[in-house]
């Protein structure tokens, strides 16, 4: 299975919170193939270096790519374009989630997240998996 990770439930896995097993299981199945858009891994590095500082940050990176967390920094005119249509007809999204599920739309794979802001997404069709 393709999965692209919001970073909620990266962050949910780092700090061990409900849903963190989900998301272990998930990254370390070897049957999937596992994606973060760098805007995402971006929220994941500020809220981890915000709590224990750079070299704690730089370590998280390292942890989550030897899980074999494929970084994406896809900033295509295609790529910017749909994020920005899912931002305009749902409105209460990130801006960084619309880039998730517009990696998620590219690669052809589902989201992993707890963001109830995907909810409208899941219930227009897309492929959305909520770990809690």
């Amino acid at each position: 299975m393709t999965l692209v990770f919001d970073a909620n439930a990266l962050i949910a896995y780092l700090h061990r919170e409900e849903g963190n097993e989900t998301v272990q299981g998930l990254l370390l199945d070897p049957a999937n193939t596992t994606f973060v858009h760098a805007i995402n891994l971006c929220e994941v590095f500020y809220d981890i270096r915000r709590l224990g500082g750079e070299e704690t940050a730089q370590a998280t990176l390292v942890k989550l790519a030897e899980t074999g967390l494929v970084t994406r920094d896809d900033m295509d005119e295609d790529l910017w374009q749909e994020a920005g249509r899912i931002k305009a007809d749902l409105k209460r999204i990130s801006l960084a989630d619309c880039f998730c599920a517009a990696l998620a739309a590219r690669v052809e794979g589902a989201v992993v997240t707890a963001d109830a802001e995907f909810r409208p997404l899941a219930d227009s069709g897309r492929n959305i998996i909520f770990i809690r």
